[in-house]
């Protein structure tokens, strides 16, 4: 447990010395704003020209909505905290300070979740003020309304989300060493192929596509505006289920290849 948790230490000290972690929680910070308030402006417009009536527009939900686009900026910066030692060779002084390439793997794992949570949770909550102080505005028909509790919910939720999705990515990078392979995978994991599967129309594939991580992650987070252009056909529970699924599979992929492989 100490030799976990020291390198935990080391795998911090890496992750916050280097620019690019800056340069991509920014962008992540700044794509969650303009995407929300895009998507909420889209949503009060719509309900604005079909009418108002009894129309309520949670500042949060389109925070939500946006994870389908936002993860990545968090995924390139999960990438880079293993592929970038395998570039530039600094996974061979990682490894001698570290034999046991399975700690290696937790430790960083036990930084990037945590990290990406607190990131995604802060994001969001920018966002969500972001969209109710924007669409609180008369143009807007003063649809935005901001309950606790339901924000409160959908923060963490999104947190929770980037989290695993950053842990799911790590297992990924370890298994293909490579930061263009790595996002390769990650693209058509979580976006690829679910859309072009969605769009075959067939049954069968369509309900296998809902499964696959980034509507898993929707559904956990109970979004009703998520790229199927419905509610998620399963529950809240079900979808962390299968999200954690295939962070289990990366996780387990990328020891494999960490183990067995020279580095």
């Amino acid at each position: 447990m100490r030799t976990l948790w020291q390198a935990a230490g080391a795998e911090w000290a890496k992750l916050w010395s280097v620019r690019s972690t800056w340069w991509c929680l920014a962008c992540a910070l700044v794509l969650t704003v303009l995407t929300s308030i895009t998507l909420a402006g889209g949503a009060a417009t719509d309900a604005l020209r079909e009418g108002a009536d009894g129309v309520r527009i949670v500042a949060s939900e389109a925070v939500v909505s946006g994870t389908s686009f936002v993860q990545f900026a968090l995924v390139a910066l999960a990438m880079l905290v293993i592929t970038s030692e395998y570039a530039s060779g600094g996974i061979r002084v990682t490894l001698q300070a570290t034999p046991v390439r399975g700690v290696v793997l937790a430790a960083k794992a036990l930084v990037v979740g945590p990290v990406m949570f607190a990131a995604g949770v802060l994001a969001g909550a920018v966002a969500t003020a972001a969209v109710y102080l924007v669409l609180s505005i008369d143009v807007f028909g003063g649809l935005v309304v901001l309950p606790v509790g339901e924000v409160v919910a959908d923060l963490l939720g999104m947190g929770v989300f980037y989290a695993l999705v950053s842990v799911m990515t790590l297992g990924v990078g370890a298994a293909m060493r490579s930061a263009a392979g790595t996002l390769t995978v990650m693209f058509m994991l979580l976006m690829g192929l679910p859309l072009v599967i969605l769009m075959t129309g067939v049954p069968a594939l369509l309900d296998a596509s809902l499964r696959m991580p980034m509507f898993a992650g929707l559904a956990f987070m109970d979004s009703t505006e998520n790229l199927t252009g419905g509610p998620m056909p399963y529950s809240p529970g079900e979808g962390l289920v299968w999200l954690l699924a295939w962070v289990a599979a990366a996780v387990v992929a990328g020891h494999a290849v960490l183990r067995r492989r020279d580095a």
